[in-house]
């Protein structure tokens, strides 16, 4: 499958859905997400520092997420890259981008 279709099928599999946030914007949070995708994205993706898997966020609870990148952005979460990442996003970013990874919970990953 590739990413259009990846897409599609997430925008269309949200639509459906009644668990999304009210106040994130699906096609907002999947431009944001853009750069989470290198790793958060790729099916049996490891990060070379530290050495542990990263975590698909695909299907994972909206506030989850918006509490995990508001613990980055304040350093209560440890991780530079995280870090990094988190300092440049508002309130909004974090919902939205949240919103876009909860409406993946339907969609089969592309492999």
């Amino acid at each position: 499958m590739n990413l259009r279709m990846f897409t599609a099928a997430v925008l269309l599999t949200s639509a459906a859905s009644t668990g999304a946030v009210a106040d994130g914007d699906l096609e907002r949070g999947r431009l944001r997400a853009a750069s989470c995708m290198g790793c958060h994205g790729a099916p049996g993706m490891r990060n070379a520092y530290p050495g542990y898997r990263v975590p698909k966020l695909g299907g994972q609870h909206t506030q989850y997420i918006v509490d995990a990148l508001k613990a980055y952005k304040t350093g209560q979460r440890a991780h530079p890259t995280m870090r990094a990442q988190a300092t440049t996003l508002t309130e909004q970013d974090m919902t939205d981008i949240a919103t876009y990874f909860n409406a993946m919970a339907d969609v089969k990953q592309p492999q």
